[in-house]
């Protein structure tokens, strides 16, 4: 992280973070490793006015009593780098995806006989 002040006097943090983490499989519920990478510029502003008067390539972090606590800093930047959905590769998954199917399933499942609705289309026929 660099902390630094650009031509307008604006104060900003440069940085990058890269991690290597472990999420839930979407299809197989098993680890996988996820490798993460992110690129960062903030400008440090004092207020919510400050922050819509930053220049587009910024992006706002709110400094309170002119003190910054990096850690909820760092941590909104790794979870804005983190997928939203993660699988493994089709040949490395224990669930294969002919065990995902489940429209044809669906279809395919007999209709009840007894309706229990049935009563109220008598109802409606008198």
């Amino acid at each position: 992280m660099t902390f630094d002040r650009d031509a307008q006097r604006q104060h900003y943090i440069e940085g990058s973070l890269v991690a290597d983490a472990e999420m839930p499989c979407q299809r197989c519920l098993q680890a996988m490793p996820v490798h993460l990478e992110s690129t960062f510029l903030l400008g440090m502003v004092t207020s919510d006015e400050r922050a819509a008067t930053l220049p587009a390539s910024y992006e706002p972090v709110l400094v309170e009593d002119e003190h910054l606590d990096l850690l909820p800093v760092v941590e909104d930047e790794l979870l804005l780098t983190l997928p939203q959905v993660v699988y493994h590769d089709e040949a490395d998954c224990a669930v294969s995806r002919d065990l995902l199917q489940s429209g044809d399933e669906a279809e395919q499942t007999p209709a009840r006989a007894d309706n229990p609705f049935s009563v109220l289309r008598s109802l409606k026929d008198h």
